[in-house]
């Protein structure tokens, strides 16, 4: 029999005491005794307290008090953050991402492209969304991957608690590949996509013009709808009202009036400090854009222009290799030295290093680690909790809202046994405004099923 030291037998009772079955609506709490982090990018807090009522975080810090009508839980031993919140995932769009039938990723022979709405194909029964939920990521934006286009479509804001109702805000933001990527879907090469994004966007802004979108009709009797947005029936036919050398369908050209208006962000992927640039002169010609650069693996090279323009920055923190031309000046500073400049950086990628979302702790964590490597540039602790929490939120339009423990925000809680950023830690508690989440998924069943190599618990194929 092993030996426990009273330290560990102190975390031990406070993790079980914690482990209690999930509620099935929301509760008032308090967590008391535990080291908290609000993910505002301060420090953590040892022996903090954060009280959640009506789904809401009402306080949460050293000297709080608690009131007398909540339900006490001891923290003690245990680390309390807000949910993760997980940039450009592709949750819920897939089961087997090798079988074509169950990915909904990508739409390579569809004859739309921005128009494409990811919304109408998430699945929250997936076991993606699951395991993910029991890594402690609480809210994600959902991306479609280009394929048939540049544009890959729109993407949604989703919660990922255990009800049949993931989404939060469909047509959240419209994703474009340039760089390699954009090359090779836009005829071969950066100026056939640059060429097409241009035309995309200056049609789209005569389109929303001459439909007079989003402004009301002269007469309810001139005007029919393209996605529940009011368009002009004279602009139905293509061919007669727009030309015969348009690229766009008309509801691509609909679904893109939003993005040069301002009103939806774009999320470009680029890796090139020389296409990072490229994005930044793009603002001179249509000032109104919302961009948020994806990607940018050589954006340390250009962090000062970045960080002036005011773009935001959703980076792979493992792109350290040149694992293509366009990412020749890769390093894993690349997040360090851009938030050193002032650039607002979330941790994700359409693809690469961050193979599932609820590995985003570690990530952060190694960004913390590299703060100890001679000449190497990282985050500090507070920093790269913000990284996965509240900036993916403010970046997604819910700063303040979600990925911080504040007053008036969600009650997206998240119990650990030990410090998040370390591997060896795991979550045991998961609120979602305020509800408890259960923290089963098919890869917790078969862990259970086999742990004990019972062969009774084999399946029927193996009793002869």
């Amino acid at each position: 029999m092993s030996i426990l030291t009273t330290t560990t037998r102190i975390l031990i009772a406070g993790v079980a005491a914690l482990a209690v079955p999930a509620s099935l609506s929301a509760q008032d709490f308090a967590i008391t005794g535990a080291t908290v982090a609000t993910g505002d990018g301060s420090e953590p807090v040892p022996n903090a307290t954060v009280v959640v009522r009506s789904g809401k975080v009402v306080a949460a810090g050293a000297r709080v008090t608690v009131p007398v009508d909540v339900q006490v839980l001891d923290g003690s031993g245990s680390w309390v953050t807000p949910g993760i919140f997980m940039p450009l995932t592709d949750l819920g769009l897939y089961d087997v991402g090798a079988v074509s039938e169950s990915n909904d990723i990508g739409a390579r022979n569809s004859p739309f492209s921005a128009a494409i709405d990811v919304a109408t194909a998430l699945n929250p029964a997936s076991q993606h969304v699951a395991v993910s939920r029991a890594g402690g990521v609480t809210r994600a934006s959902v991306s479609p991957s280009p394929s048939s286009s540049i544009f890959g479509g729109q993407g949604a804001i989703v919660d990922l608690g255990a009800d049949p109702n993931m989404l939060i805000k469909a047509r959240a933001f419209q994703i474009v590949a340039l760089g390699e990527t954009g090359a090779r879907l836009g005829g071969g090469s950066r100026t056939g996509a640059h060429a097409l994004l241009r035309n995309a966007l200056r049609e789209a802004r005569q389109y929303g013009a001459d439909a007079r979108i989003p402004g009301s009709p002269s007469r309810a009797s001139d005007v029919s709808t393209v996605d529940d947005i009011p368009v002009d029936p004279r602009l139905i036919d293509n061919t007669t009202a727009r030309g015969d050398d348009v690229l766009l369908t008309r509801f691509d050209a609909a679904a893109l009036v939003p993005v040069v208006r301002g009103e939806q962000p774009l999320y470009v992927a680029v890796e090139r400090a020389s296409d990072i640039r490229q994005m930044l002169s793009l603002k001179l010609e249509f000032p109104e854009l919302d961009l948020v650069l994806v990607g940018v693996s050589e954006g340390w090279m250009v962090a000062a222009e970045i960080a002036a323009s005011g773009i935001p920055v959703i980076a792979d923190p493992l792109d350290n290799l040149p694992a293509s031309f366009e990412q020749l000046a890769a390093t894993q500073s690349n997040i360090g030295r851009m938030v050193d400049a002032g650039v607002t950086v979330a941790i994700g990628g359409l693809s690469g290093g961050i193979t599932g979302p609820r590995t985003a702790p570690q990530f952060a964590g190694n960004l913390v680690a590299l703060s100890d490597v001679p000449r190497a540039t990282g985050l500090t602790w507070g920093e790269a909790l913000a990284s996965i929490t509240s900036i993916p939120a403010a970046i997604s339009g819910y700063g303040g809202r979600y990925g911080v423990l504040a007053p008036g925000a969600a009650g997206d809680v998240v119990v650990w046994d030990g410090d998040p950023l370390e591997v060896s830690s795991t979550p045991v508690r998961v609120f979602i405004d305020g509800v408890e989440q259960p923290l089963t998924n098919h890869q917790t069943r078969l862990r259970d099923r086999y742990r004990d190599l019972d062969e009774s618990d084999l399946p029927k194929a193996y009793d002869w």
